[in-house]
């Protein structure tokens, strides 16, 4: 008992003993200096009463030992505008945070600004006080005012380059209304907006000032896994598709006109849907679509015309004309390089709708691309999928085109109904395709390869090029939306 007794006193104090070592074993010294990866974060344009991007910054302990912070706090407390997680726990003060010995723990912080009440620019600072030493971070935001749309849906307007427009769960234009947008006007959508149209848009936009459709997210990282935020590279969310919805021309639109319009980081850029007419459904021209997550165009039973447009990255279609109709597309490159997995061309035409083992069949009156590139990173990136023995039209002509398509595959390019003086499976040679520019450089197979009559039949669209350069100075056009430089 006696033996017992003097082991059980003798582990307590051994506990003991390390307990009180353990928790000696910090680093103490008065001018404890912790590391910052940043020593400021900016919020670049914040819209008024959204909240922004989430950013982050790493606090990293450089010593053998642990240490402890003894307070993490916003300077501006409950007055700030900005709010903090830290290190996984959501609060703007924290107390006695431990960092393990050359250990790390991440700040993340964001912002909401209401330019009606607060300041443009808004600041702060994170506070770090270790013993005697304080340290800081400093936030910076800058706020913008916008034109809010909210659930609504709208008459007959303008709208102008005063200031942005900011789309928050979807606007729409009511039937027989029309909207106007004017050149440099720039129209953000919050995540799963949409923009519907019941009636008719104009966008008048010029080469000097074309109109933006983007989403609202400008900063921040586009994924949370860029090796768990060590490379600090992906600071913006420009080629993030699947951002916003897209602009949906409903099937009770009607003479959409779109001029030298940039369109991206949504779903769908443009989804024109089930009206066939004498006129257009949609003419668009001189316009940018890119980084949709499902496709660029994506049009049914409808009547489009499209003339120096370049269609690119997008992870299903870049266009894809389906259940019929008739469609024109000149001296446009379509292009996809789209870097996620893709099983399915940039061009995609059929003429039919198969529904619970029923084929519903669509004429096809046309379905015509002339001076066009369509190529990509797939084997095959033009495929016509279509009925034409049972009753139904099925027309497609790729002419003076530069084509990618599988000489494996089963389609058959030198039937002349459908492929006439191609250009088959070369390398169109862009400038430089990984950061999307796709102008031609030395030595494209796409230069003066063009049918001449072709700029002729929109002079006022085709005879200059998407960056407004003349494409009949010399002996032929060049295939594409570029002429060569």
């Amino acid at each position: 008992m006696k033996l017992f007794l003097k082991i059980s006193i003798f582990l307590i104090l051994s506990f003991s003993i390390l307990i009180n070592c353990n928790k000696s074993n910090y680093y103490k010294d008065g001018n404890i200096s912790l590391e910052f990866s940043k020593d400021t974060v900016i919020f670049d344009t914040i819209f008024s009463g959204i909240g922004s991007a989430t950013r982050y910054f790493k606090v990293k302990n450089p010593y053998n030992l642990p240490v402890i912070i003894s307070e993490i706090k916003l300077e501006k407390e409950s007055a700030s505008k900005f709010r903090l997680n830290i290190n996984g726990t959501a609060g703007n003060s924290s107390k006695n945070i431990e960092i393990e010995a050359k250990d790390s723990i991440y700040i993340f912080a964001d912002v909401t600004i209401n330019t009606d009440n607060d300041d443009i620019l808004e600041t702060d600072k994170v506070v770090f006080n270790t013993g005697n030493n304080e340290q800081y971070v400093n936030l910076v935001a800058f706020g913008q005012d916008v034109h809010f749309f909210k659930d609504s849906v709208i008459q007959t307007q303008t709208w102008t380059n005063d200031k942005p427009y900011l789309i928050y769960n979807s606007v729409a234009l009511d039937e027989n209304q029309q909207l106007t947008v004017e050149s440099g006007t720039h129209i953000y959508s919050h995540r799963n907006s949409r923009i519907m149209i019941l009636g008719t848009l104009t966008v008048n936009g010029t080469s000097e000032n074309p109109v933006i459709f983007e989403a609202d997210r400008l900063n921040g990282h586009s994924s949370i896994f860029d090796d768990i935020f060590d490379n600090d590279t992906t600071d913006n969310y420009y080629d993030v598709a699947g951002q916003w919805g897209g602009i949906w021309l409903t099937k009770l639109s009607k003479d959409n006109e779109i001029n030298y319009a940039l369109i991206k980081n949504a779903d769908i850029g443009i989804q024109v849907d089930s009206v066939q007419n004498a006129n257009p459904q949609l003419s668009i021209h001189n316009s940018i679509i890119e980084h949709h997550s499902y496709a660029g165009i994506f049009a049914q039973v409808s009547n489009i015309l499209a003339t120096n447009c370049l269609i690119s990255d997008c992870g299903y279609y870049n266009v894809a004309v389906t259940r019929g109709g008739d469609y024109k597309f000149y001296h446009c490159t379509i292009d996809n390089h789209w870097k996620g997995i893709r099983n399915t061309p940039a061009v995609f035409i059929n003429n039919y709708y198969q529904y619970n083992g029923t084929v519903y069949l669509y004429d096809l009156e046309n379905a015509y691309f002339g001076n066009c590139i369509i190529s990509g990173n797939k084997e095959t990136e033009c495929s016509a999928d279509g009925f034409s023995d049972q009753g139904a039209l099925f027309n497609y002509t790729f002419e003076n085109c530069l084509l990618k398509i599988d000489p494996e595959s089963n389609i058959n390019t030198n039937d002349i109904t459908h492929y006439k003086n191609i250009i088959l499976n070369a390398d169109p040679i862009y400038k430089d395709y990984s950061e999307y520019n796709f102008m031609l450089d030395t030595g494209s197979p796409a230069i003066n390869q063009g049918n001449l009559l072709i700029p002729n039949l929109f002079p006022s669209y085709l005879n200059n090029d998407l960056n407004n350069i003349s494409r009949i100075n010399d002996s032929a056009p060049d295939i594409g939306c570029y002429e060569y430089q």
